[in-house]
């Protein structure tokens, strides 16, 4: 599909976006010089290293090598393919993409995310209709007003109804000419296990679309309004749902959890209307499923540095459940979180209907980390005799050793020891012994290859790395880039990675805008892409002078690899080792005929 774009519409998107107010949208950025820091919503870090510059238009990443331009941040963070990105910046930015010249197979040839995405907005829209109809929708609306829902919400969060019967929305596909393959591919209807056809996966039920990042309704919850089971039903995983990566109300979340730094996770849909009505916006819903680390990731990127998590649970036995769940979870991706137990009887949304919000925030602010939570939970549980201690140690062991921070889990020990009356050494030894595999089980893991220590980068030497300087001055100080043309310093590279890069670079930068973003777009190959970015944003000062003595440093250095390349074939001469004599002269061969080669084929 990416050929059916023309290039100067990819242009036209690229110098339309804005990669800062791209990533804002899920990464909390602060100011630093010229760039903007941010934790990387890639992998886990406490102290932001995930970059972006206005001024470029790129992003990388110091800490995991992720780097790019608009293009590639959305590719890697929603999982989307070029064209998808491609499109969905055209219609952000108002970019008209041309599909009168596609053929009949082309037309057809529609990406898979983009019909189902389709489908659910149209799915949304039938729903929608199905719940403000007089007719079909008045029991539905009175049950939603009788929950205190307002028609701001309902509005505001498009929400919908399924009709009682089995085929209301696979006889509506049929009547609209959406084919029925695609909508059991999306999961709106489900095939009939006995005899052909298909019906409907949600009947008689409230419907809450569910939408992504990009304000696209990816997936939907369903929930009876009876005492039918199941109460709720869910979308089954499909190309543009996943639930490890999906929260709901995440779409309108965002902006209060980048204000506040903080964000409420509650576990029902009602709960979250609740907590929106009521003005506490920064607050999502997990759909069906504990959290996960991918959850993780994506609230830090939008509670930022030192942002915060609270678990909102409606009783003390499921909030101790949520945190031996999630204590890994929070601990891996660095996300500091908190448990707030409601007083019996009452969840988010029957808690605000009866106290108000103002209740709500006082009870929060008595809210206790996951660990000291779990502490005092496991003591009102055990008690403080000897068996209660032995109890609540066991108890508190995995949470304990899922603290990766070596100081956080010492601090969590000394603390439980002095809060039981446990001597912290007897403690502490305890724990490691259950950390610590034995030798003999160390060494038969490693025997059976369950051991897979990752292998040693390449050792670089001194030619690589004025190689990277020179090129990272290249981007960094293009006013230097026609003295390296007229130098012919790109024939003398021996990295082929850096090679490409450079001539590249002299390429865009004479025929093209001198910009960054473009010059990434030139390449395919994540690997090309990530080094262009990082060796942009890497913390260089350059001046004309400072450039002229590293080409004369990189002109040096060429003289004396020939000159080394000489005397060993001398060398090997005068030992008689025709071997290695052979060897040596192929390489001194090896290198003229690139060097006429790049000039007999008009190359920089």
């Amino acid at each position: 599909m990416a050929a059916y774009i023309p290039d100067e519409k990819i242009t036209a998107i690229k110098n339309a976006s804005d990669i800062v107010d791209i990533v804002s949208e899920t990464v909390s950025l602060r100011r630093a010089g010229q760039n903007l820091l941010g934790l990387c919503p890639f992998h886990a870090e406490k102290t932001p290293s995930f970059t972006v510059s206005p001024d470029k238009q790129i992003f990388y990443c110091f800490g995991c090598g992720a780097g790019g331009n608009v293009f590639s941040f959305l590719m890697k963070h929603s999982g989307l393919t070029f064209p998808e990105v491609a499109r969905s910046l055209a219609g952000r930015y108002g970019i008209d993409l041309p599909t009168r010249n596609l053929s009949p197979h082309e037309k057809k040839k529609l990406t898979e995310r983009e019909t189902i995405l389709t489908l659910n907005g149209n799915a949304v829209s039938y729903f929608r209709d199905c719940l403000l109809s007089e007719e079909r929708g008045k029991l539905a609306m009175g049950y939603l007003l009788k929950r205190g829902m307002t028609r701001k919400t309902i509005d505001a969060f498009k929400l919908g109804f399924a009709p009682d019967g089995w085929d209301h929305l696979v006889r509506h596909f049929r009547s609209s000419r959406k084919p029925v393959e695609n909508a059991l591919q999306a999961g709106l209807i489900v095939s009939r296990k006995k005899g052909e056809g298909h019906y409907d996966r949600f009947r008689n039920r409230i419907i809450f679309p569910i939408f992504n990042g990009q304000n696209q309704p990816v997936g939907f919850g369903g929930r009876v309004m009876d005492d039918a089971l199941p109460k709720y039903l869910n979308s089954p995983e499909t190309p543009v749902y996943n639930k490890s990566r999906s929260l709901y109300g995440l779409d309108r979340a965002r902006r209060k959890c980048r204000e506040t730094q903080a964000v409420y996770v509650v576990e029902g849909y009602f709960d979250l209307l609740s907590m929106h009505q009521f003005g506490i916006e920064n607050t999502v819903a997990t759909l069906g499923t504990s959290l996960t680390a991918d959850h993780v990731q994506i609230l830090k990127g939008f509670v930022g540095e030192g942002g915060k998590a609270s678990l909102v649970y409606d009783s003390d036995q499921a909030g101790i459940k949520a945190a031996q769940r999630s204590v890994a979870v929070f601990q891996k991706g660095l996300l500091e979180a908190r448990i707030m137990v409601l007083p019996t009887g009452h969840d988010p949304d029957s808690f605000l209907m009866a106290h108000g919000p103002d209740d709500f925030y006082k009870l929060a602010e008595q809210s206790m980390g996951m660990i000291p939570f779990m502490v005092e939970s496991a003591v009102e549980k055990h008690g403080l005799s000897i068996d209660g201690k032995v109890r609540i140690v066991n108890d508190l062991k995995p949470a304990i050793l899922a603290i990766g921070d070596p100081v956080a889990r010492s601090l969590r020990v000394k603390h439980l020891a002095e809060r039981i009356g446990v001597d912290e050494t007897v403690l502490l030894q305890k724990i490691k012994r259950t950390a610590q595999p034995s030798a003999k089980a160390a060494w038969l893991n490693g025997r059976l290859g369950k051991v897979n220590a990752p292998e040693p980068p390449p050792v670089r030497g001194k030619t690589y790395r004025l190689e990277k300087q020179v090129v990272a001055m290249m981007l960094q100080f293009p006013e230097m880039i026609a003295d390296i043309k007229r130098r012919r310093l790109m024939d003398h590279f021996t990295d082929p990675l850096l090679a490409e890069i450079g001539c590249g670079i002299l390429d865009h930068f004479t025929n093209l805008d001198s910009d960054i973003a473009g010059l990434v777009s030139r390449w395919d190959d994540p690997q090309k892409k990530t080094l262009v970015a990082r060796l942009s944003l890497t913390d260089e000062h350059w001046d004309r002078d400072g450039c002229m003595n590293l080409m004369s440093q990189f002109e040096s250095s060429i003289r004396r690899r020939d000159k080394t390349l000489l005397k060993r074939i001398e060398a090997a001469e005068k030992s008689g080792d025709a071997h290695l004599l052979a060897t040596l002269l192929r390489e001194k061969q090896q290198q003229a005929r690139k060097t006429m080669e790049k000039h007999s084929g008009g190359n920089h």
